[in-house]
């Protein structure tokens, strides 16, 4: 069925509602989508805002689509999850585009990495629900098996930023798991969920597996969390929002997994590839800073400060700031005005405090462009090192020797992930063992294996998501007992 409202974005159709039990369902209210590249422009798009009514109807939708759906067997599953990953791959330009559009992204990367991410997200799981064997043992006379169910409707709560392939990475899980999904994409980036959505009805999977609701997270997103039919949540954001969706499923006694944001120390010793290291670095200023597995506190030894801080400005300097749509441009712009205007507090908040800008330090003027900086802190204690700011801003600190280094490195509340720079692999083991984070690079950064455990420590989350930990988290286990030798085949 073809949505009702749609919207030309980027040349791209769009569906503006939301998606239930297989139909396309339209709200009274609606929110305006903008786009970062043109915010003065006005709306790209005018979406469905959805509230109490539209949350109950979908978690409906989703109970009598699990009931389908959850009987499945995973090779059925798994060729509508193929189809699903094809049609990803055959519209991957549309989606690159409009996300762009929507969120600022850069759209070269959007194309040949993330949205094909997308398509690997859903291929990695159709292949992996495959293999999750039922384990069996013999003990005290009894023949004992460990089922896997289908947990029943899944809310699946995804960020603005990268939110397609981020959508993809929560979603595929939940759906080969046997799990009825309802998404709720974040309203300032709303539109590649649609189109998404859109291509699940294509690939086959059958009403109310696969549900999109569009709108406000303390309106919708918290009618949803709150519904006592969900069986599962998956979120990812900031730690306020989490703690308040902790609460609500812990009312219900729903699981929850949650990736939270991260403050990552960049280690980097005298021993390290200078030059490589310096270049890593400067790309921490990648999609404007947007990224939570960002190395965002450079940690670098004494002996090399002035030496690394040469090689790192020579690369900062060649970033170019401009349109996400041009092949020149490096960092585009910061996703919503609101959100410089928080960056630019930050930066605001640590002059007044004494720290020291070293480099950028303000918006570009006439967008929504903020000026990669960077900040050596007068103190561990002061805010730019302690929370997340989630936006072009760096900090600069250095250590004398490696237990300072690693004491630095933990100094935060969060743990998600951390960089290792040395030549020497007993130091990067020492080094890297003795973080409290849940993710350890050593001399590179964002190479991994989908199928390891990904998520945090601390406030940066609660759970592990990727392979089999995922399919673990969207499933029931059953342990069946049978008398040795009470039946007969």
């Amino acid at each position: 069925m073809s949505a009702g409202r749609r919207a030309e974005v980027g040349g791209v159709s769009v569906p503006l509602e939301h998606l239930i039990g297989g139909e396309w369902v339209g709200s009274e209210q609606t929110f305006a989508s903008r786009s970062p590249l043109d915010w003065d422009a006005g709306p790209i798009a005018d979406v469905a805002r959805g509230d109490q009514a539209t949350a109950d109807a979908a978690v409906q939708a989703a109970t009598a689509g699990f009931a389908v759906w959850g009987s499945w067997t995973p090779a059925q599953r798994a060729e509508v999850m193929h189809k699903m990953a094809d049609l990803i791959e055959a519209n991957n330009d549309d989606i690159a585009m409009v996300e762009s559009l929507d969120m600022g992204f850069m759209y070269e990367s959007m194309k040949n990495r993330l949205v094909a991410r997308g398509a690997t997200n859903f291929r990695l799981y159709a292949d992996l629900i495959l293999e999750h064997e039922e384990r069996t043992w013999d003990a005290k006379n009894m023949r004992n098996v460990v089922q896997r169910m289908p947990a029943g409707p899944a809310v699946v709560i995804t960020p603005w930023n990268a939110p397609f392939m981020l959508s993809t990475w929560k979603l595929a899980p939940a759906l080969a798991a046997g799990n009825s999904v309802i998404h709720k994409p974040a309203e300032w980036s709303p539109l590649s969920a649609a189109l998404l959505a859109e291509l699940s009805l294509e690939a086959g999977f059958p009403p109310g597996a696969y549900n999109l609701v569009q709108g406000i997270g303390e309106e919708v997103g918290a009618a949803l969390v709150s519904n006592p039919d969900v069986r599962r949540i998956t979120f990812t954001g900031s730690p306020q929002t989490g703690r308040h969706i902790g609460k609500a499923a812990a009312e219900n006694l729903v699981p929850f997994t949650a990736e939270l944001g991260g403050k990552g120390p960049m280690i980097i010793f005298a021993d390290a590839d200078l030059d490589a290291a310096a270049h890593r670095a400067a790309w921490q200023f990648d999609d404007s800073g947007q990224v939570c597995l960002a190395g965002t506190r450079l940690l670098v030894e004494e002996s090399i400060r002035e030496e690394f801080l040469a090689k790192f400005h020579e690369h900062a300097d060649a970033l170019v700031l401009g349109d996400s749509r041009e092949d020149t441009t490096d960092l585009g712009p910061l996703v919503h005005p609101d959100h410089r205007s928080n960056v630019h507090g930050f930066v605001e908040r640590a002059r007044q405090n004494g720290d020291t800008i070293v480099r950028g330090g303000a918006p570009v003027e006439s967008s929504l462009h903020y000026e990669p900086t960077l900040i050596e802190p007068r103190s561990n204690d002061s805010e730019v090192v302690q929370s997340e700011i989630f936006g072009p801003v760096l900090t600069f600190q250095t250590f004398a020797n490696e237990d300072e280094a690693i004491e630095l490195a933990n100094s935060t509340a969060y743990g998600l992930s951390a960089m290792v720079w040395t030549t020497s692999q007993d130091r990067a083991e020492r080094v890297g063992r003795a973080l409290r984070t849940g993710l350890v690079w050593v001399n590179t950064f964002l190479v991994r294996d989908l199928t390891a455990p990904f998520g945090g420590c601390g406030i940066s989350g609660i759970g592990r998501e990727g392979g089999d930990h995922a399919l673990e988290f969207h499933s029931d286990l059953k342990t069946f007992m049978v008398l040795d030798g009470s039946v007969s085949s």
